[in-house]
């Protein structure tokens, strides 16, 4: 009889069937949390439909983690927008069955959907920046959601915000209460939307990498902190991230998506200790590995076409390297270097200084990669924008080639902008959207003259994009039509136009997937070969960081904590504060 109703009726009447056959003869089972059940989700574009998620179906059961993993695109956030009801109404078609409960939310009203969203079903997204409003203080903003979904007064409401800041361990409550968003740091910035999507106590939290941004330390407070919240609220989460070794330290079942489709799912420690797909064999390969260090790191397309032999670089042939690159006068030396900012506390108050680069002093060698590591406000990007040029050091001494960059004037500073050049971290932001990449590739050509003519310029930048794996035919194309890994190749090739020395890495990976991120790392070091090029390589990602450099430099708060060579400060950190560092990078 049971099969017969389950294959009989159609499947919108699937839910109250089940429902019916739980509920039989006293036999009450509790239905999952959250069920999709061939689901597809298609987008409308020129006229025509487009679909993006390939009939995937998975559950969440209650008082569980569930973590979804895969690539930019492979539909781990359409998946979540989904179920959050947020996808546009018009221009999206949803077939299938996304059920909350025995509640068919693709069917509900967007009325009915506000009195589940925020209060049933919560979210933390990505950008704590953007999705906060700047106009609104910190405890407004999270008590607004107390006062949409509960009958509390306003002074019960305003204490019930700052036990939620006590909860999710924001410093001084009361004072953070009044605090506009820019106005704290981004791990707090974080913990304040946190504690918007807990306030009403939510069944289901789905948190949108939620720590793609944030430094080892803070990520592994925030994930600490939604572990205890969970098991304290018994709540169930849905943890979308490109991170495997970060899903694998808090999740309890793993779905891995690929081009709009689950591939494998199953528990986490099967899915990481045996996975049975080639594609999870390779994002988890794409890592950079804290124990070993490899030429090359493998990437999707190597395991696809079933590449995988990587080979390992021995600690002789790195000692014989490094011993050729010591034996020369170093490139850029950095002595005593200090940078100090004032801050006006109140309309008359007096000038207080703050020193975010202080007595800071190290040699980078030509052809070395030295590796800046530090929390946000250690100084990384202060200390790299002094060697630039473009903020002024306050006192101290930056010899390239001999010369002191500190004296130099306007027009000098211009010519050696040729020969130290920086990769940005958001290729999309230091892009000109209404120029057409290779028109940006040849603008730095043509300020610095080099080639004879636009002819050859262009020639040359021809050759730059197929060097930086794209072709011809993306010469003409406007920023937005690439994807995130496809325009950091295209500021790479802007960057490396005008065949400098020295290049700034300012966290030039930190928001790539962790498969083009390999892309991007293993082109680095190949024109690095090519063109011997020198690195200062900055970042909060310790993994990345090991893999690239021969010297690290660990920062905190503006002074050198410890510097060595980038094996033996992994394997044998002297400091307290980079054994912490090293200690948060997840394991998994």
């Amino acid at each position: 009889m049971f099969v017969y109703l389950k294959t009989t009726f159609p499947a919108e009447k699937g839910s109250f069937f089940l429902s019916l056959i739980t509920k039989y003869k006293g036999m009450e089972t509790e239905l999952p949390l959250v069920r999709y059940n061939q689901v597809s989700v298609s987008f409308l574009k020129d006229n025509q439909w487009n679909t993006v998620i390939h009939q995937s179906s998975f559950t969440i059961q209650h008082n569980q983690i569930v973590g979804i993993v895969g690539e930019s695109g492979s539909g781990k956030s359409v998946t979540s927008m989904a179920l959050m009801g947020l996808l546009p109404k018009t221009k999206t078609k949803i077939t299938g069955e996304i059920l909350y409960g025995d509640q068919l939310l693709n069917q509900i009203s967007e009325q009915e959907y506000r009195t589940i969203r925020g209060k049933e079903i919560a979210m933390i997204f990505q950008e704590p920046m953007s999705a906060l409003n700047p106009s609104m203080t910190c405890g407004n903003q999270v008590a607004e959601i107390l006062k949409t979904h509960t009958s509390l007064s306003n002074t019960a409401i305003e204490q019930e915000v700052l036990q939620l800041f006590a909860k999710v361990k924001l410093p001084d409550p009361a004072v953070l209460y009044h605090k506009y968003p820019h106005q704290i740091s981004g791990g707090q910035k974080q913990r304040v939307m946190i504690a918007m999507a807990i306030a009403c106590k939510p069944k289901l939290l789905i948190a949108d990498e939620p720590t793609t941004a944030l430094d080892v330390t803070v990520q592994k407070e925030i994930i600490a902190l939604l572990k205890e919240l969970q098991q304290e609220t018994k709540m169930s989460i849905l943890f979308i991230t490109h991170d495997l070794s970060l899903i694998s330290e808090i999740a309890n079942k793993i779905l891995v998506m690929y081009k709009g489709e689950i591939v494998e799912q199953g528990d986490a420690k099967s899915v990481f200790t045996n996975p049975k797909e080639e594609y999870t064999k390779a994002l988890i390969a794409s890592r950079p590995s804290l124990s070993i260090r490899l030429k090359r790191l493998p990437t999707i397309q190597d395991f696809l076409a079933k590449n995988t032999a990587a080979a390992e670089v021995t600690k002789l042939e790195r000692k014989l390297k490094q011993a050729k690159i010591y034996e020369s006068a170093p490139l850029l030396e950095v002595c005593n270097l200090e940078k100090t900012y004032f801050n006006n506390y109140g309309i008359w108050g007096k000038k207080v200084a703050f020193k975010a680069v202080n007595q800071v002093s190290f040699n980078v060698y030509e052809g070395e990669t030295v590796g800046l590591v530090g929390e946000s406000g250690c100084g990384k990007s202060t200390l790299g924008n002094a060697i630039l040029q473009l903020d002024k050091a306050t006192a101290g001494s930056i010899f390239y080639k001999g010369k002191d960059l500190l004296t130099l004037n306007s027009k000098e500073i211009k010519s050696l902008r040729k020969e130290i050049q920086i990769i940005f971290q958001d290729p999309y932001a230091s892009l000109n959207p209404r120029i057409p990449v290779g028109r940006a590739i040849m603008e730095p050509m043509q300020v610095h003259k080099l080639y004879k003519n636009d002819q050859e310029r262009k020639a040359k930048t021809l050759e730059l994009l197929a060097r930086v794996g794209l072709d011809a035919s993306h010469f003409d194309r406007y920023p937005h039509e690439f994807s995130g890994g496809q325009r950091q190749r295209i500021g790479i090739a802007r960057t490396i136009a005008l065949q400098p020395k020295l290049i700034v890495c300012d966290e030039s990976v930190s928001a790539l997937d962790i498969s083009v991120q390999a892309q991007v790392l293993n082109l680095l070091n190949e024109l690095k070969e090519d063109f011997g090029f020198t690195y200062l390589f900055i970042s909060h990602d310790l993994a990345v960081v090991k893999y690239m450099s021969d010297q690290v430099i660990v920062m905190n708060k503006g002074q050198i904590e410890e510097m060595a060579d980038a094996d033996q400060i992994y394997e044998n950190p002297q400091k307290e504060y980079t054994k912490k560092l090293i200690d948060a990078i997840p394991k998994g």
